[in-house]
């Protein structure tokens, strides 16, 4: 990894600047911070967890407040979510995603309040949230929804399927559904199952008060390895009150990572 992480390369930006919505022609004002460098003033927020009040002008980045409207307006236009989708397709074209299995769970993190947040059941009742994560077989990020703390995994099973993006980048019909679905005792229901059944997905998902399934272990540990999503250092508390832009934020780390599993790819 760069020693500034948050600097973008040329081949990134291609993927990334068709994507941004135009600037009005006639916008009120002082010209405008550059869409690249406040691009890079939001990536510095996200890997250090400063104030946005605290970003250093000295960067070259713009004012973190410049930099929060970019990454505002950004959010309302859908930016980092397709972004997401685009990188998705790229790993997919690149036969670097397995469809085969898909593993889900979650991960609680601190927050400051606001919306979707809930007393968290493994920090003394510390008001948190709570990432739940769908990855594919190698532990490519495919979906994350942030709830409250105390919202249980199983509930969010089926959201996580729905929500994987269509992923196109190979003949045939963008792929939306992993052949299977791995899943610790926390997502143990029968209804859940049978959805999944009718969705063509296998469950293979541990049954409480049953031992687990010999060798998911082996297979599971990938999403836990996606859980280095925390160590973009915003990800590890939530400061945002409003869901959408840390969500934001979650959607911009997932595109980070696919984007170095692309490039080892390349390499």
């Amino acid at each position: 990894m760069s020693t500034r992480p948050w600097i973008v390369d040329d081949d990134l930006w291609a993927l990334i600047e068709p994507l941004l919505p135009p600037w009005p022609e006639r916008s009120p004002g002082p010209r405008p911070v550059s869409d690249r460098l406040c691009l890079q003033g939001i990536l510095f927020v996200l890997h250090n967890d400063i104030a946005w009040q605290l970003l250093p002008l000295e960067l070259g980045f713009g004012s973190g407040q410049t930099c929060w409207r970019r990454l505002d307006r950004w959010q309302k236009a859908g930016v980092f979510e397709q972004l997401h989708q685009v990188l998705l397709t790229e790993l997919n074209a690149a036969g670097e995603l397995d469809w085969s299995r898909a593993c889900v769970d979650g991960s609680h993190i601190r927050a400051k309040g606001g919306p979707d947040t809930g007393p968290s059941p493994v920090d003394r009742r510390k008001t948190g949230s709570k990432h739940h994560l769908i990855c594919d077989g190698r532990g490519t990020p495919l979906k994350v929804i942030t709830t409250a703390a105390n919202v249980n995994d199983v509930t969010q099973t089926l959201a996580l399927v729905k929500g994987i993006p269509p992923v196109a980048g190979r003949s045939g019909r963008p792929r939306r559904r992993p052949d299977a679905l791995l899943g610790d005792k926390g997502y143990d229901s029968n209804p859940n199952r049978d959805a999944l059944r009718k969705l063509r997905i296998l469950p293979v998902i541990s049954r409480k008060g049953c031992p687990n399934i010999k060798g998911m272990g082996k297979l599971r540990y990938v999403v836990e390895q996606t859980f280095a999503l925390h160590h973009f250092k915003r990800l590890a508390v939530r400061w945002e009150r409003r869901t959408e832009l840390h969500d934001a934020f979650v959607s911009l780390a997932c595109s980070l990572i696919c984007w170095r599993r692309l490039k080892k790819s390349r390499t």
